[in-house]
């Protein structure tokens, strides 16, 4: 009951659509401002690529082509946002609200877009535990067996890369479905940046990796078939 109580008390006092959302915690304003958010996660973001970027054309067990290296560089990107970013609003999520932290203040800022980010929601809770905990893993593992020229290097691609693919269609699936309640509609930052722009990425890239290894994956199939077809005839 108290839960209750304390829960309707912190329907009003924030600034996220829909209008009564109940928030886990006390809202605390951001201290930060946007310029400051976003500012330092794109420098951030921007150091983690190149530094990644020089090191896989410094340190590959063998000369990887621009293609590689920019995959590589994708996978590092990935694991440090889903360990990270997201590995911190899978622990935290029920104190995110009321949390001057700067990757709470991340996620407060972006709730201006999904509130579901802020609201201790049943289906962006697990989900992101799943991409933290299992694909920000992954997302390493496959680059160090794209930097390795490891056999396994195209079903990890696979793999990880179909996780996400599939997060973000029921991302967007699942706020459909309740007619993108979460965040003003048609919002120019809020809702084609935050949510548009920001999670399109990991359906468009992921995509074209999935295709990408497939084809490889053909190839390799097609080679072994050649071979044993070519063994039977002698």
């Amino acid at each position: 009951e108290f839960k209750v109580r304390k829960m309707a008390a912190n329907a009003s006092a924030h600034p996220y659509l829909p209008r009564g959302l109940k928030l886990p915690c006390e809202y605390v304003e951001n201290d930060k401002s946007l310029t400051e958010i976003l500012g330092v996660f794109f420098a951030l973001t921007g150091a983690v690529v190149v530094s990644t970027w020089i090191y896989s054309g410094s340190s590959a067990k063998v000369k990887l082509s621009t293609a590689q290296r920019l995959t590589v560089c994708w996978f590092v990107l990935c694991g440090c946002i889903h360990l990270v970013l997201e590995g911190w609003f899978s622990i935290f999520h029920n104190s995110i609200a009321g949390d001057q932290s700067y990757l709470s203040q991340v996620w407060k800022e972006y709730g201006k877009g999904d509130s579901r980010y802020v609201s201790d929601d049943p289906f962006v809770v697990p989900m992101e535990t799943i991409t933290a905990f299992l694909e920000g893993p992954g997302s390493f593992l496959a680059a160090w067996a794209i930097l390795q020229n490891k056999p396994p290097r195209y079903l990890i691609q696979i793999l990880v890369s179909t996780g996400q693919l599939y997060g973000c269609v029921l991302y967007y699936c699942t706020e459909y479905k309740e007619g993108f309640k979460h965040g003003p509609m048609w919002h120019p930052l809020y809702f084609w940046v935050y949510v548009v722009a920001m999670n399109a990425v990991w359906i468009v890239v992921p995509f074209c990796l999935i295709v990408q290894a497939g084809g490889k994956v053909v190839q390799a199939q097609a080679a072994v078939d050649k071979t044993g077809t070519g063994k039977k005839s002698k």
